[in-house]
């Protein structure tokens, strides 16, 4: 069982200035809690271990997967196969930032990996931002955190600027109209990329310019003039364009290939967020303590989770019984996708019988650990909960 230490004062009026209103569950939940996750230093130090550990596995599995060509089998659109490959091998292309979730950690319980987020993760802010603004709230040492979140998102955006001296370092980043924490996100990579020298400008995808030629442009609402950017970070997934926008998808191929353009995260993350690569991992590294054993077919006698390849927020989530029937299910809409299934594992849990799942950002190295609570399966409800290393 884990140990939650309650915090008195809530950081709510600095989200109010913030306009991070998302946060506050106005309307609903609260998003964040006023209780925070005590985590030892030696319990923090084997998660950074972990994910270090983990990213390096994941390097190996996704080479083999462009050595072995089964990009197929991971689900990967066949119109952005070209886009992975190239970026792959260019070291233009930097990976600036993803989250493992991670079950176990604490209370004695080893670290498994459930999947990466490494294309278009969330929870910057509230793993940045908030829970040091929780501890800071309550006159508590903001220092007692794995937290380096958001220097390193800095310290990439600055390698990024090394590696491409060519290009000059204006950021036009983008989401998806109609989703406030998305923008919230991107506020805080934004600050970042500024704070590594960058110009940065915000513009929803859907009006945001693509010519295969040019490059990529914001238009001006002023005057009705054209701004074109250099580096472009979507939090739009990757899957998404190769589905449903193809021409785009072709469009960023030649912007990429022709060094035109420097798209974050780079199209190679398609391989490491696929579920897919749980499956390679686990043929690569059978047995590994950090790993659950993952297949294409249920687990015989074994509760396991069948994951959709490409799924997000919980959805389209089953865990099975050693007969393979569903014992506890979510909907959605990827359910037409491919699917693995991976062995189960419980989550953490406190006195009340809630479940935690850690995440734990990787940017250049671990940097930041968070914890996400709600039900066996983590999805879209849950909320968020800091931690203290006491």
């Amino acid at each position: 069982m884990i140990h939650l230490k309650s915090l008195s004062n809530s950081p709510e009026s600095a989200l109010r200035n913030a306009d991070w209103y998302w946060m506050l569950g106005e309307d609903t939940q609260s998003y964040l809690t006023n209780q925070v996750v005590v985590v030892s230093e030696t319990e923090a130090e084997k998660y950074y271990a972990a994910v270090n550990e983990l990213y390096e596995m994941y390097i190996e599995a996704a080479q083999h997967v462009i050595d072995q060509n089964k990009f197929a089998e991971l689900g990967i659109p066949e119109n952005l196969v070209e886009l992975v490959k190239y970026s792959w091998d260019n070291d233009r292309h930097w990976h600036i930032y993803g989250r493992f979730d991670l079950a176990g950690g604490l209370d004695g319980k080893p670290i498994k990996l459930i999947e990466f987020n490494a294309d278009t993760a969330t929870c910057i802010p509230e793993t940045a931002v908030v829970q040091w603004a929780s501890l800071k709230a309550n006159r508590l040492d903001e220092t007692l955190q794995f937290n380096t979140l958001y220097e390193s998102l800095v310290a990439q955006f600055g390698e990024m600027r090394k590696q491409n001296p060519d290009h000059e370092p204006t950021l036009l980043i983008s989401t998806m109209e109609g989703y406030p924490e998305d923008d919230t996100n991107m506020q805080v990579l934004g600050e970042a990329a500024r704070e590594a020298g960058f110009e940065v400008a915000f513009e929803h995808i859907e009006r945001t310019e693509f010519s295969s030629v040019e490059g990529i442009y914001k238009q001006s609402s002023n005057d009705g003039s054209f701004t074109r950017y250099d580096y472009w970070f979507k939090l739009v997934p990757w899957e998404y364009i190769g589905w449903d926008e193809p021409e785009l998808a072709q469009i960023l191929t030649d912007l990429v290939t022709n060094e035109k353009t420097i798209v974050l995260n780079p199209a190679y993350t398609l391989l490491f967020q696929s579920k897919g690569i749980l499956k390679i991992l686990w043929q690569l590294f059978p047995n590994h303590p950090l790993l659950l054993e993952t297949a294409s077919t249920p687990l015989v006698n074994k509760t396991s989770v069948e994951k959709v390849l490409f799924g997000r927020e919980g959805a389209n989530v089953k865990i099975l019984d050693t007969a393979g029937n569903a014992v506890s299910e979510t909907e959605g809409e990827y359910f037409e996708q491919n699917k693995v299934y991976q062995e189960y594992v419980d989550f953490l849990q406190d006195a009340e019988g809630t479940y935690y799942q850690a995440g734990v950002f990787f940017a250049g190295e671990a940097c930041g650990l968070g914890f996400r609570k709600g039900g066996k399966i983590i999805n879209n409800t849950a909320q968020f909960a800091g931690h203290i290393i006491e």
